[in-house]
């Protein structure tokens, strides 16, 4: 109602499975495309359940609730992961990846089949924001 056409929430949020289905569920009840987001140290494979009923998939590269944190370079083999995860659904979530992206890790996340980039700290607050905004793609 608020107007949000896409919600993404943690899968360490939710204690159980069933819970996770359920608010995927409700979710798109509502009318909106759903995300889950996965930390850093939380395996790829809990995604597995999920993934034929995702819009989005979200990889954390760093842990989540501070900027400016250095992107974890196993995070490419993570994101090698989910993309051959997605890979035989007939209809897959897009993948973004969130965490110390910059203008070295954004080429690397989207070879390894990130689709989406989220970069903050990287753009926000710099006089060269738009040299920046540049060099991510």
């Amino acid at each position: 109602a608020a107007g949000a056409d896409l919600v993404t929430f943690h899968y360490e949020a939710l204690p159980e499975v069933n819970q996770i289905h359920h608010l995927i569920h409700l979710v798109h009840k509502a009318g909106a495309n759903v995300g889950l987001s996965i930390k850093p140290h939380t395996p790829v494979s809990a995604l597995t359940p999920f993934l034929s009923e995702l819009d989005l998939v979200l990889l954390m590269s760093v842990e989540p609730g501070k900027g400016g944190q250095s992107f974890l370079p196993a995070s490419l083999e993570r994101l090698d992961e989910i993309r051959s995860l997605c890979a035989p659904l007939s209809s897959r979530p897009v993948i973004e990846i969130d965490g110390g992206i910059n203008d070295k890790t954004a080429p690397l996340a989207l070879s390894h089949g990130a689709e989406v980039l989220v970069a903050g700290s990287y753009l926000y607050g710099h006089s060269d924001f738009e040299n920046r905004l540049r060099s991510l793609l």
